[in-house]
């Protein structure tokens, strides 16, 4: 079985390494050196992994034959794949493969049908389930165990414990402080009104202050393949 495992980015130095979005939760065993990637496009494959290391966050592998940057520069934009083995599970039994995921029922906890897992989406800081509503529909959970706390492989089903609004946009709960917010203009304006009188019975005269002294600005205050 075929399994993206990577994607090639920017060209890194004059050396001919390259940068790569991993889509592997075992970057070591997939990525590693001396790894044989299949491409796609597949005419520019397969590529083998000479070296690699981690810069500034960034997964940098060199590839047997690619000497340059004009070399690095034109795998830009290639997936990497692994051949897999269909029978193969991570050491983590807590992870799975993006294969074993595809076609899960994706259920409640009371058992109400959601719809199929279709894709894993493999994002820097977090994976996303696409599952597809039997009205033709797509939803994305996150997959992380407290929304998807069950996958049941025996049983073919991803159990989903979502918060609300994630399934449906209707029923997303909207919290708004508008009242406390009027309440407080209403008092400020009160506040505002007796400090206009106080200042008119005093006699003071302030015309002759600067606004202008103040002229500083206020700024505003983050699966398995």
């Amino acid at each position: 079985m075929q399994l993206v495992v990577g994607k090639i980015g920017r060209a890194h130095g004059i050396r001919g390494d390259v940068s790569v979005e991993v889509r592997t939760d075992e970057p070591e065993l997939r990525l590693g050196p001396g790894a044989v990637l299949l491409t796609d496009p597949a005419g520019i494959g397969p590529l083998t992994v000479e070296s690699g290391k981690v810069h500034s966050g960034r997964l940098l592998l060199r590839f047997a034959g690619v000497k340059d940057r004009t070399a690095a520069e034109a795998l830009r934009g290639t997936f990497l794949i692994a051949e897999v083995d269909p029978e193969e599970t991570p050491d983590d039994p807590d992870e799975y493969y993006d294969h074993q995921l595809i076609g899960l029922d994706v259920v409640l906890t009371d058992g109400t049908l959601i719809g199929e897992l279709t894709e894993v989406v493999h994002l820097p800081y977090q994976d996303l389930l696409t599952v597809l509503r039997p009205d033709g529909t797509e939803v994305l959970i996150p997959f992380v165990e407290q929304i998807v706390p069950t996958i049941d492989l025996d049983e073919q089903r991803a159990v989903i414990t979502p918060p609300p609004g994630l399934i449906d946009p209707a029923d997303a709960v909207v919290v708004s402080s508008r009242g406390d917010a009027g309440d407080a203009d209403d008092a400020d304006d009160a506040g505002e009104s007796e400090g206009s009188e106080g200042a008119g019975d005093s006699g003071s005269d302030d015309s002759d202050s600067d606004s202008d002294d103040s002229d500083g600005s206020g700024g505003s205050t983050g699966g398995a393949a």
